[in-house]
């Protein structure tokens, strides 16, 4: 057998093996949602470094799993564009703030008053603005590390089978980014073999176009193989069955809602909270195993859920349940103020939280290298 050799992790403890997918997506999903509920500079940037050190220990050789570096791109884009529109679309400067400079000032109809366009941008504006697209920014890169960090495919033979439709929708969806880092890279290399010294705007369309060919007839091959694989096809399962587990599947998400509705509303009748929400529970997992039928499933070599999956996951959701509980620490610490203009603090319990999720850069086996059934 071809390519390199497994290498065991430092001291020779532990074996290379590929994580468990799902593991790798509940951590970066925990991670998300503990980076929506904070404001704070300090913390978002420890984020990025949490992120930026777990994809750099346990990511493979897999070329889709080296575009960890195009998520951070967009991150600086994402950055970029709020602060512009909170300059340009500046609102709410008081006389305290800290003037940088003025645009100019575009006078706006009496019906779009609330709105300037244009005038005096202040410090406070512009550092606000940042943060704000920061968070944002945080959250992208979480994705894109369990992009960077999973394998797609993997992750689809895990899914339920009554979820196997919306799953390779998912699926699909999820692998267009690494798709086009890979064509990307490709059109690179060629260009830097054939000495292409176009730079710039005007080198854009030669690679924009070799790209989107290339997308196109790798999604071309990807259907065909995917059809020789009898993907899509509907098992054992009868007309009869698979209109009963669509039915069960609809009858339980209304219940869900409509227990959800009556959690949230306190005049709503007391049948439509917990009562209508594990009724629709119900409904739901029936037609979950019902149509789990529907898909045939190989045994062959398995994704397995050990330690190392519990340790990786849990240290993300913990780090969720620290922030979103606020326990031992001051909410407002997450979310500092720029009016008036301080630096903001390192609040002490939020930031354990936020090293424990990098644990799993060590938590995680270390990764073998990628199998050719595995690349794409």
């Amino acid at each position: 057998m071809s390519g390199p050799r497994p290498a065991p992790d430092a001291g020779g403890r532990r074996l290379p093996r590929l994580l468990h997918p799902m593991a790798w997506w509940v951590w970066a999903l925990a991670l998300a949602t503990a980076v929506s509920r904070t404001n704070n500079p300090l913390l978002l940037f420890l984020v990025l470094a949490v992120l930026g050190y777990v994809v750099t220990a346990r990511r493979t050789e897999a070329p889709w799993a080296r575009g960890f570096k195009y998520y951070l791109y967009l991150a600086l884009t994402v950055v970029a564009i709020r602060v512009v529109f909170r300059a340009v679309f500046a609102t709410g400067i008081t006389p305290r703030d800290h003037f940088l400079f003025s645009l100019p000032h575009l006078p706006t109809p009496d019906w779009y008053a609330g709105i300037r366009i244009g005038g005096p941008v202040s410090l406070e504006a512009l550092l606000s603005a940042a943060t704000d697209g920061l968070r944002l920014a945080c959250m992208l890169c979480c994705i894109g590390a369990a992009n960077t960090l999973a394998n797609p495919k993997r992750a689809l033979r895990v899914l339920p089978g009554a979820l196997y439709e919306l799953g390779v929708a998912v699926t699909v969806a999820l692998s267009v980014a690494p798709q086009l880092v890979q064509s990307v890279q490709r059109v690179l290399r060629a260009r830097k073999l054939r000495a292409g010294r176009t730079r710039g705007a005007r080198a854009l369309r030669g690679i924009a176009v070799p790209v989107l060919e290339d997308a196109l007839e790798r999604s071309l091959r990807l259907a065909a193989a995917m059809d020789s694989r009898g993907y899509g096809r509907a098992g054992r399962a009868t007309p009869r069955s698979r209109r009963i587990t669509g039915a069960l599947m609809l009858l339980g998400m209304c219940g869900l809602c409509a227990g959800a509705y009556g959690l949230l509303d306190a005049t709503a009748p007391a049948f439509l909270g917990l009562p209508a929400l594990g009724l629709g529970a119900l409904l739901c997992v029936a037609g979950l195993r019902l149509g789990g039928r529907r898909v045939t499933r190989t045994a062959y070599r398995p994704d397995p859920w050990r330690l190392p999956e519990w340790a990786v996951a849990g240290s993300g959701v913990l780090a969720a349940v620290l922030l979103l509980t606020h326990l031992g620490y001051d909410p407002a610490q997450l979310n500092p103020t720029f009016y008036p203009l301080t630096w903001p603090r390192l609040p002490l319990v939020p930031t354990a939280a936020i090293l424990l999720a990098g644990t799993a850069g060590f938590l995680a086996p270390p990764p073998s290298p990628t199998r050719r059934a595995d690349a794409p």
